[in-house]
């Protein structure tokens, strides 16, 4: 065979200088989508984005009672989660938004040592020290964890604000006394549903309407005394109000049963009633939101 014209057959042949040369695989094009993920991905770490959510976030407001974990506070500390080892500007916005939605959605209490006008709503469960002492630790920390979880759902989206947890029960205030009883009956009716092998918790509500003292996180004075006592006389499933908070919320949509009251430091003249729901048919009950 003869070679051919740039020498031997086994020599690296020389393309014309036309010659079109492939440069291997060739990469598929990016569909839209990706070319929009890829952008959305550049935007989320860009610095000055970054640095300007994490400024929108600063001007939220903070919230006026802290330390207390509700539905929010769980909603922030996912968003802090996502891509918690680079900057994003998604996630700065979205705890930027959780924190007007936190300001929107609670009414801001006074933060002095003044008397605060405020309603207070104290919860417990009935024969829970009883069941505890049989059921261990495990099952007492999974059920305090179930009742806290509803009860702090419902008094925030009535907006309350919980002062404290008090092992099986809580302390919440309100600027509203009607939200209060209605936050009080949502919570007994929520932890009703809870199940824990046989055991089916009971909730009792006292709520009463008074001026303690907002001291840091807390709560002080007679009132708040007087609203714990109120809860203690109530029965399993039952919420007791006093006269002050059914003066300002009036008795609307309740049916009211004055109870024999008297407790040590409490006034001998304060009524004590408990507050049912009155019946409604289901098409003329209102939305409870």
């Amino acid at each position: 065979m003869k070679p051919g014209p740039g020498g031997d057959d086994d020599a690296p042949q020389t393309p014309p200088s036309d010659a079109v040369v492939p440069l291997g695989p060739v990469a598929p094009s990016q569909s839209p989508l990706q070319r929009a993920g890829e952008l959305l991905a550049w935007t989320d770490a860009s610095a000055p984005l970054v640095r300007a959510a994490q400024f929108a976030r600063g001007l939220t407001p903070p919230d006026p009672l802290s330390g207390r974990s509700t539905t929010l506070d769980r909603l922030a500390r996912a968003i802090e989660d996502v891509n918690a080892e680079r900057p994003s500007a998604v996630r700065e916005l979205g705890l930027a938004t959780v924190g007007v939605w936190r300001a929107m959605s609670r009414r801001r209490l006074p933060d002095s040592t003044e008397p605060t006008p405020v309603t207070i709503l104290f919860t417990d469960l009935v024969d829970f020290s009883r069941w505890a002492l049989r059921a261990g630790d495990d099952q007492v920390l999974e059920l305090l964890n179930a009742v806290n979880d509803v009860s702090e759902r419902v008094i925030s989206d009535r907006g309350g604000h919980v002062v404290k947890s008090l092992g099986d029960g809580m302390m919440a205030v309100f600027v509203d006394g009607r939200e209060a009883i209605e936050a009080a009956h949502e919570a007994t009716d929520a932890v009703s549903a809870i199940r824990l092998a046989s055991y089916r918790p009971a909730l009792r509500a006292g709520v009463h309407t008074g001026a303690p003292r907002a001291v840091g996180d807390d709560f002080l004075g007679v009132d708040v005394n007087i609203a714990a006592r109120v809860c203690a006389a109530a029965g399993a499933g039952e919420v007791y109000a006093s006269a002050p908070t059914l003066e300002l919320a009036g008795t609307d949509g309740y049916v009211v049963r004055r109870k024999r009251f008297r407790a040590k430091g409490v006034p001998k003249e304060l009524q004590v009633f408990r507050v049912v729901p009155r019946y409604e048919p289901e098409q003329d009950r209102p939305h409870r939101g």
